[in-house]
């Protein structure tokens, strides 16, 4: 098939897709199987963490019951290895039996009667990532059909053992696939990344039509160099990344991995603070049976949830690179609010870094300063006022703020809660200024 053949294919399937229904306005927040799971699926050695419906059931139980689901984690998400090596008599995908005795139908129900949606994988290739069985283009929408029938509410679509064409194909059927069943599901597709996640191999317009979010970069480890160079390829790409990003269709870093091995509680803090600024998902992948408790504060930290799911979906930006190692980054937020984030990369002391509002580019007026990880207060800042504070090596100052004027139409502080949906106008503000904190920043006068 020769490139315009293609280009007229894409064309007309982009007629039909449209993937407006309505789901992933805010950037979605749940749990995932892969990064700290991957493809265990030793079951009898290691009965609690392989990949089965146990897995799956505990981690809707912690999500349900700790609190997770009322802050906004709700998809409980299979990865790859769930599936039989065969297909059934039919042709459709069936999950292994020895590890989902139950099926993924009744999966679906134990979840769902949590007040949580299920998530699951497929691969357009020939076989998945970890060799399973692929959904070619011939059985796309046998695939879809069967995701429907099982009460699947959100599908990762990954690119492994495919090529170049039958991605540009495969990714805009499956969306039209998913469509035509009738039941909403979120789509992930990883396409990007297997074209180098840039214009103009990839058309952010048209996967914007197509797709709810998208995976650009490499896979996330356990590790925080893995988090510096995802953060640093979205920064260092950012005029193409970040106007492809907004309510529905959401540009995707990867998994959070706090609560895992790999990042101090400052590189953590850290994370969850450059995912709120990028708008990215909060998915986690971890072991919510056994988290500290500073993995559990941080990940369910209301007024960064609250930042990363604000409803104008803009995604944030780099500003500055400081020679001092101190990178700025800046996302505006809805309500004439925005928020700011100053990451140290340094790796040798506490830096106490030197600035001002209006160095940033903030207008005249009378702020005041909330900590999120504290819920310490700083008032008395204007514009002009110099401000100092201390950031951790691998650390971050977070500041939400707001222009001036704002205040007077928010009503009160507290209502800046609204950003998100689930969170009470009660809730407290917390914003920390020094070690790894998180901001708030607001007008208090014309």
């Amino acid at each position: 098939m020769g490139p315009l053949a293609v280009t007229q294919l894409l064309a007309l399937i982009s007629l039909t897709v449209a993937l407006d229904n309505g789901l992933l306005k805010t950037p979605p927040m749940g749990w995932i199987a892969w990064e700290r799971f991957r493809c265990d699926i030793a079951c009898e050695d290691d009965p609690k963490n392989c990949i089965s419906e146990g897995l799956f059931r505990d981690m809707a139980d912690r999500l349900s019951e700790d609190g997770w689901k009322e802050l906004g984690y709700e998809y409980v998400i299979i990865d790859d290895c769930w599936m039989s090596r065969l297909r059934d008599q039919q042709g459709r995908l069936q999950p292994e039996p020895s590890r989902f005795p139950g099926g993924i139908a009744q999966l679906a129900k134990y979840i769902h009667d949590r007040g949580l949606k299920l998530g699951i994988y497929a691969d357009i290739g020939t076989h998945t990532c970890m060799g399973y069985p692929g959904t070619t283009l011939d059985k796309i929408d046998i695939d879809a059909q069967t995701f429907a029938s099982w009460g699947v509410d959100y599908l990762k679509f990954d690119g492994c053992s495919s090529n170049a064409v039958e991605q540009m194909l495969g990714y805009p059927l499956m969306s039209k696939a998913l469509n035509a069943t009738g039941r909403p599901m979120a789509y992930s597709c990883s396409w990007p990344v297997y074209v180098g996640g840039l214009p103009p191999n990839v058309n952010y317009t048209f996967l914007g039509d197509i797709c709810h979010l998208w995976r650009n970069y490499y896979d996330i480890q356990d590790s925080w160099d893995s988090v510096l160079s995802i953060v640093e390829w979205f920064s260092n790409n950012q005029d193409d990344l970040q106007p492809a990003a907004g309510p529905g269709q959401w540009n995707d870093p990867d998994m959070l991995i706090i609560g895992n091995f790999g990042l101090s509680v400052d590189q953590a803090r850290s994370q969850m603070a450059l995912w709120a600024i990028m708008a990215a998902p909060l998915i986690m992948s971890n072991d919510l049976r056994n988290l500290d408790n500073s993995a559990r504060t941080i990940l369910q930290n209301k007024m960064a949830i609250a930042i990363n799911q604000d409803p104008m979906g803009i995604q944030g930006r780099r500003l500055l690179q400081e020679k001092s190692h101190v990178e700025v980054y800046w996302r505006p937020l809805s309500q004439s609010a925005s928020a700011l984030v100053f990451l140290s990369r340094r790796t040798d002391m506490p830096y106490l870094y030197h600035s001002s509002l209006g160095k940033l580019s903030y207008d005249a007026g009378n702020y005041e300063a909330y900590d999120v990880f504290t819920g310490a207060t700083v008032t008395g800042l204007n514009a002009t006022t110099e401000f100092t504070f201390s950031i951790n090596p691998s650390g971050v100052v977070m500041c939400p703020s707001w222009a001036p004027g704002a205040l007077r139409a928010l009503g009160s502080a507290e209502e800046v809660v609204h950003v998100h949906p689930r969170l009470s106008h009660t809730d407290p503000f917390l914003v920390r200024l020094g070690s790894v904190p998180f901001c708030q920043l607001l007008s208090l006068t014309d």
